[in-house]
């Protein structure tokens, strides 16, 4: 059966993390979290202080800044550089900061390289915002995970709070709005459904189901 590039696009808080690591390990496939990549970029760029905008500062930092993304034991890790910063970006301040650098051009041209050097001999499930649009536009399976806004927010506040993370609901629909404008209001590679990707509304199913749903679409595409 062939190796595919499974896709998986949407904005923020739509599931997008917790279903593509359910499929790649349902598929026996390498699971990469985009959006993970950017949160490093952008919490070197915090620590150093820089501006979050294009700049020689900026594009000096991707051009010295690894990051790479390995599979521990029931979890993804991201190393920036040498350090383990998986839980240090998964706060809602570097959600925001992700936001801003990724609409930069020298840090998408830094993780476009790495994302397609990651995914290019198939077998990969990654999810973002434009990997169907940008980054593998060729993939033969693509799909365009969503919900409510409102739903979106409160799995974003419920995960905060199961972290100990004390955030208010209310800021966080605010959050969520403000970032899906952000995202698809950029010069670049804006957050868009690919023409052609399977559109998943998750707002109504579980997990469980919603994977089913993509597993099947993987399996048929496959085995053609």
């Amino acid at each position: 059966m062939k190796k595919l590039i499974v896709a998986i696009d949407g904005p923020s808080g739509a599931g997008k993390s917790t279903v593509g690591k359910l499929l790649a390990k349902e598929l026996g496939y390498l699971y990469i979290d985009t959006g993970a990549m950017y949160r490093a970029i952008g919490l070197k760029a915090v620590r150093e202080g820089i501006e979050l905008k294009e700049n020689d500062s900026l594009r000096g930092l991707c051009a010295r800044t690894d990051v790479r993304l390995v599979q521990g034991e029931g979890s993804l890790r991201v190393y920036l550089d040498d350090e383990d910063v998986s839980d240090s970006i998964r706060t809602p301040e570097m959600g925001m900061v992700a936001s801003a650098v990724s609409a930069q051009p020298c840090v998408r041209e830094r993780l476009l390289e790495l994302q397609r050097r990651l995914g290019e001999g198939g077998g990969v499930v990654l999810e973002g915002r434009d990997i169907g649009t940008v980054v593998f536009p060729e993939a033969k399976v693509k799909f365009y995970l969503d919900a409510k806004v409102e739903e979106r927010a409160r799995r974003r506040w419920k995960e905060f709070m199961e972290k100990g993370i004390e955030t208010d609901l209310q800021k966080t629909i605010e959050d969520v709005a403000k970032r899906d404008y952000d995202d698809s209001h950029r010069d670049i590679a804006p957050l868009k459904r690919a023409s052609d990707a399977v559109v998943v509304d998750s707002s109504g199913l579980s997990i469980n189901e919603v994977v089913a749903l993509m597993k099947e679409k993987v399996l048929k595409v496959a085995g053609n």
